[in-house]
């Protein structure tokens, strides 16, 4: 029996623990997992029993590693990528604009929209073995958001976001926890100890500090993106990324020709 694609939600006191259980993807999101995502964010913020919410992967391997690429198969034209990216944005805009303190916990691997997701919570942990990327430029020839791309830029800056991207570089969780993006690295089986005592140490501070403090910072990086609707439209509907997609659900390397 085929494993469902989920987020799970659990509260604990003032805790939320928010799980990607795509354990067999290694915790691919699907839309359906969007959805939830976006749902659960949308009803954190109307609780106010909710202090802290911790975000982790199912399993043990991975947090996420990036979206459901059988979807691809069925866009016709650019357009469709722009639909796309919108949608994206708008899944992942209530976690940024969550008005609590959030925690991502990464063993493994954070990757394309598992990245994205990472980077909407305000402190990371991880074990010292993950690795983090959007390696795009290798597989399928897409291209992420004006939002999406000025959040990481805020995140790692721009010099790890153009290696990430243009280089299709993973980046080890050794140089991000020295760069600042990462909080703290640990061994694996110390991690759920680390995210409950952070959460802890956020639970007790000023809550609408912290939540303006948040709010401010999401609506400064929201304030200052162009409009970059046909770059997106031009990369979904070339020729590459079609035989990115098709080359990737088939297990093979993809040839890129530039058109």
């Amino acid at each position: 029996m085929t494993q469902a694609a989920q987020v799970l939600f659990e509260l604990k006191g003032s805790v939320a623990y928010i799980t990607f259980d795509h354990v067999i993807a290694r915790n691919a999101m699907t839309v359906g997992m969007y959805q939830n995502l976006k749902t659960i964010c949308i009803d954190i913020a109307k609780n106010p029993q909710v202090r802290v919410a911790i975000f982790r992967g199912a399993g043990g391997k991975s947090f996420v590693s990036g979206s459901d690429i059988a979807q691809f198969s069925s866009f016709t034209n650019g357009q469709d990528g722009v639909r796309y990216e919108e949608a994206i944005d708008d899944y992942l805009a209530p976690l940024a604009s969550l008005p609590i303190p959030t925690i991502a916990v990464v063993d493994g691997m954070a990757v394309g929209g598992g990245l994205a997701i990472a980077s909407c919570c305000d402190f990371r942990i991880s074990n010292h073995e993950a690795k983090f990327g959007v390696p795009i430029a290798k597989t399928l020839g897409n291209c992420l958001s004006a939002s999406n791309i000025a959040w990481l830029v805020a995140h790692l800056g721009i010099n790890l976001v153009k290696r990430m991207l243009l280089l299709a570089e993973m980046i080890s969780a050794k140089e991000l926890v020295q760069q600042g993006y990462l909080f703290a690295t640990y061994e694996t089986d110390e991690l759920s100890k680390e995210a409950q005592d952070l959460a802890e140490r956020l639970t007790v501070l000023a809550p609408i500090t912290q939540k303006s403090t948040k709010l401010v910072l999401a609506r400064l990086l929201k304030n200052q993106l162009p409009d970059c609707q046909d770059l997106i439209a031009e990369t979904y509907g070339s020729n590459d990324f079609k035989n990115g997609v098709a080359s990737f659900l088939r297990g093979e390397p993809p040839v890129w020709t530039g058109k």
